[in-house]
């Protein structure tokens, strides 16, 4: 391997140079003026691969944007692994609290940023030139390798599981790589072994046929805005618990010796709400900030639209009203039925003054494996070795829905390999990525691929 980490270590300027290449590309899946730049992504991903030199390369058009495939499978009787990454991006909005353009990628205090940076090319980038490593400097990988990237995880992978059922036959793997999630803090690389699900929804209130004047109708016709708020927050009890019925009823209650585990790590709750901003932590009564956002599932109002929103005054009494809400689920949960009982429990508690629209939106399901998982440890040995400390072993409170596809369509388990961190902006303005965590990861990466042969 020193001949690996070597090349690694030379060709690091080159690698930046490279990414800013790929973050350079508006990949946008969620907006159709971006549809050209998503496919050129795709072109762009499938040109590299097949300039690093893997083989069978090519664009799997589906319903949506095309996923990009390859593999390198020249090693006879070692474990295959299947990398799965995505090329979209979030929108940029709001453009004017971008410190510099996001898609001019801009190095600054160690840290390059663009939108994607971490969120995943930078990090789906970091396979690339492992594996560029080790065939160039060995000619051969120590594993066989497939490589999927997907240009729809930013709007619900919505054709993923059809491309991935279609194609089981290809796909068949050891184990599934994901490099799609952060370290639990600087300095403190880790392993994540559980992810919460999602399911998401747009509410729409209507209270008449056009914005009316509110002295003239105020008193006398329902405000959407104001039932919609009524609507929100009977959503949830004072003391943070989510007042849908049984929504809590498949929850897996944590276990003690999680919970115990848990409570050793590294975590300054001052720190962190300094960081981000926050006068006081909340949430749900009788848990930690771990382990509600890795381990209890969440109603969260995500965005919110109504009546005029200009500068100065203007007195309407809107005619529309409309929120977008998700909700984060946790192992046993699953999106349909947890959306039914949403669903249900909406038309109950909406009044009868308002014409209610709901629509559902899109979801994933919760994963989590052992993390005595063998492979789950062959990624700790790998992370240790690229940077020099040993991982703490995690959940992630955000949601990749293709994990749990990957689990029930291949029977194989997941590893997720990230090297983000908790700041990184990922759907935010001046999203980042750690240069230092990105060279830190290629190393492991490369690392990742023996250790896993080792198995």
């Amino acid at each position: 391997m020193d001949n690996v980490i070597d090349f690694i270590n030379v060709n690091r300027e080159r690698y930046l140079a490279e990414l800013k290449a790929f973050l350079a590309i508006p990949s946008i899946s969620a907006l159709p003026q971006h549809a050209g730049d998503v496919r050129r992504c795709a072109d762009w991903c499938a040109d590299e691969m097949r300039r690093i030199g893997m083989q069978n390369v090519k664009l799997v058009d589906t319903p949506g944007n095309p996923v990009v495939y390859g593999d390198w499978l020249g090693a006879p009787g070692a474990p295959t692994i299947l990398f799965y990454g995505h090329y979209d991006v979030q929108p940029v909005d709001p453009l004017e609290l971008w410190q510099s353009p996001p898609f001019e990628a801009t190095i600054r205090d160690g840290e390059i940023y663009a939108r994607g940076s971490a969120d995943d090319k930078g990090q789906v980038f970091m396979h690339f030139k492992a594996i560029e490593a080790h065939l160039t400097q060995n000619g051969k990988l120590p594993v066989n390798m497939k490589i999927i990237l997907e240009g729809e995880e930013e709007v619900g992978s919505v054709n993923l599981d059809n491309f991935i059922r279609e194609h089981k036959g290809e796909l068949g793997a050891d184990v599934v790589v994901i490099s799609d999630s952060p370290m639990f803090a600087r300095g403190v690389p880790s392993i994540c072994y559980g992810l919460r699900g999602l399911v998401y929804f747009q509410i729409d209130l209507r209270g008449s046929n056009t914005d009316l004047h509110s002295g003239s109708f105020g008193g006398a016709v329902a405000n959407p805005a104001f039932v919609l708020a009524q609507i929100l927050a009977q959503m949830k009890d004072r003391g943070g618990r989510i007042r849908i019925p049984g929504f809590y009823d498949e929850v897996v209650e944590l276990q003690e010796e999680e919970r115990k585990a848990w409570a050793t790590l590294p975590y300054n709750e001052k720190a962190y709400k300094k960081d981000f901003g926050i006068p006081k932590v909340f949430g749900e009564s009788g848990f930690t900030t771990l382990e509600r956002t890795w381990a209890r599932p969440t109603f969260e109002v995500n965005g919110l639209l109504s009546g005029f929103t200009g500068e100065g005054a203007k007195t309407v009494l809107p005619a529309v009203a409309m929120a977008k809400v998700s909700m984060r689920l946790v192992p046993n949960q699953t999106p349909d039925t947890i959306a039914e009982r949403f669903e249900a429990h909406l038309r109950d508690i909406a009044p009868k003054t308002v014409e209610l629209k709901v629509t559902r939106m899109h979801g994933g399901k919760p994963w989590m494996t052992s993390y005595d998982n063998p492979f789950v440890q062959a990624a700790g040995r790998a992370i240790e070795r690229g940077f020099g400390r040993a991982p703490v072993f995690t959940r992630e409170g955000g949601s990749i829905p293709v994990v749990s596809t990957f689990q029930e369509e291949l029977g194989v388990p997941s590893v997720l390999f990230g090297v983000g961190l908790p700041d990184e902006n990922a759907h935010a303005p001046n999203e980042k990525l750690d240069v230092a965590n990105f060279h830190g990861g290629i190393i492991s990466s490369a690392f990742l691929y023996e250790e896993i042969a080792k198995r």
